[in-house]
């Protein structure tokens, strides 16, 4: 009879557990995960794509981005030689503070629902392309997008890592640089073969071969050394004035 007793006990306590977790409130599930991993689990993450992907007057007019550039320091290039990709995190990030972050979405996924046209998203999940065309601003070229398959599209660095690293994000504090990796501001979908070309190099030394694009090229650069308080150096000076005399 004791035995059987215990066994009854036994069976309750389980039975009320299994109940407590089923009734867990979802909302302190997912802040429980993402004390322990920094970011929501994909089973509870709630995407919000509505999120706005760029800053208010990003990037800025000509005159305001000829306003900045008389303000940056001139400067040359620092620590180049210690550059490292991991510097700058491991991959792309949800968890900053820059325009789409926190929204629950992949950064990559966020720049090509912002650069894309003809967009089609995910039903289930709204955060993911599944296919859509971009113009590409540095070359002209439409390339077509397709889920899943291999497409001539990357994503690029305005201002590349490597370009930000020698202009003082060497001293950043690790979030910073994570933060600067995945901010929308600093991020364009573009031609693959074209941004290889690119590289990390400066105004001064690669200009986009389309011409319409050097004024918006050089108010992006400008407005992005201007966010981050970055140098220049002074052909790189001297290059991005000659964009911006370009903006009509």
């Amino acid at each position: 009879m004791g035995t059987a007793a215990g066994a009854g006990a036994g069976a309750t306590v389980l039975v009320l557990a299994a109940l407590a977790t089923a009734c867990t409130p979802p909302q302190l599930e997912r802040a429980a995960h993402r004390h322990t991993t920094g970011a929501p689990s994909p089973a509870t993450a709630e995407p919000s794509p509505a999120v706005p992907l760029a800053s208010p007057g990003f990037p800025p007019t000509a005159a305001r981005a000829r306003d900045q550039l008389t303000g940056l320091t001139v400067a040359w290039g620092k620590n180049w030689q210690t550059y490292r990709r991991a510097e700058f995190g491991a991959g792309w990030s949800d968890d900053t503070d820059a325009p789409g972050g926190r929204n629950g979405c992949d950064t990559r996924d966020d720049v090509l629902r912002r650069d894309l046209k003809d967009l089609r998203e995910g039903d289930r999940n709204p955060c993911v392309v599944l296919s859509g065309v971009l113009h590409d601003p540095y070359t002209g070229k439409e390339l077509p997008y397709s889920y899943r398959r291999a497409s001539q599209i990357q994503t690029d660095h305005v201002v590349a890592l490597g370009a930000a690293w020698r202009a003082g994000a060497w001293a950043w504090t690790a979030q910073r640089r994570l933060t600067y990796a995945n901010d929308l501001d600093v991020l364009l979908a573009a031609d693959k073969e074209t941004n290889h070309t690119k590289s990390s190099k400066t105004p001064d030394k690669w200009k986009p071969p389309r011409k319409e694009y050097w004024c918006e090229y050089g108010r992006r650069w400008t407005g992005i050394k201007a966010k981050y308080r970055l140098t220049v150096t002074a052909p790189e000076k001297l290059a991005l004035q000659d964009l911006l005399a370009t903006c009509g």
